[in-house]
């Protein structure tokens, strides 16, 4: 008998790219392998190379999706910007086009969808992390509601949003204001992240973190984010400042600044 097809009514998969064509084709086939099928999807492409722009079209055939496209570069920002802008769906998807979804994704998707649906103050419900936020409230299948306030010790308390795979309303940017643009991604990110608790946003958070979407950055088609030494050293006197440093910066931004 033929596996189940998991069809998401009302959701779009929302997918940025950037140079890196068969890596978008490994996450929409892996879609495919597991059968998931959403109302709509829609790449946008930032400025990529022709090679890649032509290759994208190859793609659209076997895919159907929709290609937002630009003529030059005008990063992170713009692209989700004008991805988020194409969406028709009540719900977005958002996903970068170097990950992968886990076999079992579908039936945790559909929990995730059906949390949006019954509490209609979330905002976000988050797949993926690097670490997880320390603080959580459990709320059923797997996921916890994000637990924030500026007085709590640390600065990981901060990162309730996050660019990673994650579910959204498809009003986000009325709601938060659009990305910042002609910055870097990484500045794009935090900005968004305080415009996101400045808006008192709401969002979940799935304790399984690492297994529900992978990150598969091939040596062909390497990321193309570039992180400095400040950011990513693992020196402990590096770390300690680093550590120091954000606490007191994102408490000042919120707090004055955003």
């Amino acid at each position: 008998m033929a596996n189940k097809v998991h069809f998401f009514k009302g959701v779009t998969l929302l997918v940025t790219h950037y140079n890196r064509s068969r890596s978008l084709e490994h996450l929409l086939q892996s879609f495919s392998n597991i059968n998931c099928v959403f109302e709509e999807i829609v790449v946008s492409d930032d400025g990529s190379k022709p090679e890649h722009i032509n290759y994208l079209w190859q793609l659209q055939k076997q895919y159907t999706f929709r290609i937002i496209t630009t003529s030059v570069n005008k990063g992170l920002g713009n692209n989700i910007n004008k991805g988020q802008d194409a969406v028709c769906t009540p719900f977005t998807l958002y996903v970068q086009e170097d990950f992968e979804p886990a076999h079992d994704f579908a039936l945790h998707f559909a929990h995730a969808l059906e949390i949006m649906q019954e509490k209609e103050d979330t905002d976000v419900v988050r797949f993926y992390a690097y670490f997880k936020y320390p603080y959580l409230k459990p709320y059923k299948h797997g996921f916890a509601q994000m637990q924030f306030a500026w007085w709590l010790p640390g600065y990981k308390k901060f990162y309730v949003y996050s660019d990673h795979p994650h579910l959204r309303r498809s009003d986000f940017l009325e709601k938060f204001g659009r990305y910042a643009e002609g910055v870097k991604g990484d500045v794009t990110e935090y900005r968004m992240m305080m415009s996101f608790l400045k808006g008192k946003g709401k969002a979940l958070f799935y304790e399984d973190y690492r297994n529900l979407f992978f990150q598969k950055n091939s040596v062909a088609e390497p990321s193309t984010m570039k992180r400095n030494f400040w950011r990513e050293s693992n020196n402990i006197i590096v770390h300690l400042l680093r550590e120091s440093y954000r606490h007191f910066k994102f408490n000042y931004d919120l707090l004055f600044r955003f």
